[in-house]
């Protein structure tokens, strides 16, 4: 396993695989890696002939007053984790490397990005799509994994990847649970044992909302009263939005009448998480 933290090596390191007509697999991630992320690298490894996954902590997606500086960093861990897996390579740049001095371009995914943690984060998927197509131009991948708990995410970077025909195929993969049922997440580690037990009631919110679905509720409204029902039976958990989404264009859905994204987020002390399930039979999104 090779650690590349330039540009020049990581693009060679991947012109050699393409040289030897080998297909390529690319994680992108911020480290602090969890089951949820390898479970990425297994589904990677696969479909791929070699696999790199990137460890950048994006400073462009985090606002001025969120978890930047103390966002969990322990790469010796990860490198550990990834070398156990078989990770051809990390791809672990500096700020400097990714945002030379003077940069002033931006990747924004209109309409879209604005949209659910882009309303409550602003900019935060600009700095999403920009750094995504830059590690696309630089890894060159033939599929990029992303998890299925990042789903407006996941529905951006597939827009973007379609409109700027970026020759690389996004696979998305299955959300990795804790036993308890809560959604893997690096912020999951701010979490006391009370908090995390708190943090439960996303889930629970969106298992109500599933079950009354597959009772024959359609109307979006009454479905969204139902998991805010839920929520506020922990009084300690502050909600930023609950939503019914098309999961292709991430547009509100009033009736569900075809495949549809129920998304949460909500403040557990200071701690954000988010959560998702999608109603019906989704296919591609």
């Amino acid at each position: 396993m090779k650690v590349l933290a330039t540009i020049p090596d990581m693009l060679a390191a991947s012109r050699s695989v393409r040289r030897e007509h080998k297909r390529l697999g690319l994680v992108p991630t911020m480290g602090a890696l969890h089951e949820g992320h390898l479970s990425l690298v297994r589904a990677a490894k696969s479909r791929c002939d070699a696999v790199t996954v990137s460890i950048f902590v994006n400073p462009t997606q985090f606002g001025p007053n969120e978890d930047f500086a103390k966002y969990p960093r322990n790469f010796e861990r990860d490198r550990e984790l990834l070398h156990k897996e078989g990770v051809d390579f990390i791809f672990a740049p500096s700020v400097e490397e990714m945002y030379p001095a003077g940069a002033i371009t931006w990747v924004t995914v209109e309409g879209m990005s604005d949209r659910l943690c882009g309303r409550s984060r602003p900019g935060h998927f600009r700095g999403v799509t920009t750094v995504v197509a830059k590690l696309f131009n630089i890894v060159e991948p033939d599929l990029a994994f992303c998890g299925q708990k990042d789903a407006a995410q996941a529905a951006i970077i597939r827009r973007m990847v379609r409109d700027l025909n970026l020759p690389v195929e996004i696979v998305v993969c299955p959300i990795v649970r804790e036993p308890s049922g809560l959604a893997m997440s690096s912020r999951n580690a701010y979490l006391s044992a009370e908090q995390r037990q708190s943090a439960l009631v996303l889930y629970g919110s969106l298992k109500e909302i599933a079950r009354r679905f597959q009772s024959g509720e359609r109307n979006a409204a009454s479905l969204i009263t139902a998991g805010k029902q839920i929520v506020a039976r922990e009084p300690s958990l502050r909600l930023d939005y609950l939503e019914v989404v098309d999961p292709g264009t991430l547009e509100p859905l009033p009736t569900i009448n075809r495949p549809a994204l129920v998304a949460i987020a909500a403040f557990v002390g200071t701690t954000r998480l988010i959560d998702n399930v999608v109603l019906g039979n989704l296919g591609k999104l």
